[in-house]
C-alpha cells in the first residue's frame, strides 16, 4: 500500500508557524471588532435632535458593518485553528479532493486551505 504523500515535519512547522502568527493578529483584529459592537458612541453632547438622529443611524450603520466583518473574523479563525489541528494529525496541506499536496506557495498566502487551485476551479464549475 503506498503511503500518502505529507508535508515534512519541518514544513509542517513552519506552517504551524505562519498560522499561529496569523491567529494571533486575526483574535486581536477580532477582539477589537467586538469592542466596536459594544462600545458606546453616544458621547456627543447636542441638542440637534436631527443631529443625533443621523448620528444614532450611523452609528447603527457602523456596527452592523462591524458585527458583519466580526463573522468573518471568527470565520477565519476557525479556518486556522482547524488548519493546526491538521497540522497536529499530518494531514495538513492534502487536498480533499484529489489527495495530492497543495502547493507550498497556495498555503503561504490561505494558509487554511483545503484545496489545491485545480480542485477549488473545478468545484466551482459544477
Amino acid at each position: 500500500m503506498a503511503e500518502k504523500p505529507r508535508y515534512s515535519d519541518e514544513d509542517l512547522a513552519e506552517f504551524k508557524e505562519l498560522i499561529l502568527a496569523k491567529l494571533d493578529k486575526a483574535q486581536r483584529e477580532y477582539d477589537l471588532l467586538c469592542a466596536t459592537i459594544r462600545g458606546n458612541d453616544n458621547d456627543t453632547v447636542d441638542t440637534s435632535p436631527t443631529f443625533k438622529v443621523l448620528e444614532e443611524g450611523a452609528s447603527t450603520l457602523g456596527r452592523e458593518e462591524a458585527a458583519r466583518l466580526a463573522e468573518r473574523q471568527r470565520s477565519f479563525i476557525k479556518h486556522l485553528q482547524a488548519a493546526l489541528v491538521r497540522i497536529e494529525n499530518k494531514t495538513y496541506g492534502v487536498c480533499r479532493v484529489t489527495g495530492q499536496l497543495i502547493p507550498k506557495e497556495r498555503l503561504r498566502a490561505v494558509p487554511h486551505a483545503t484545496l489545491s487551485i485545480d480542485a477549488k476551479n473545478d468545484n466551482g464549475r459544477k
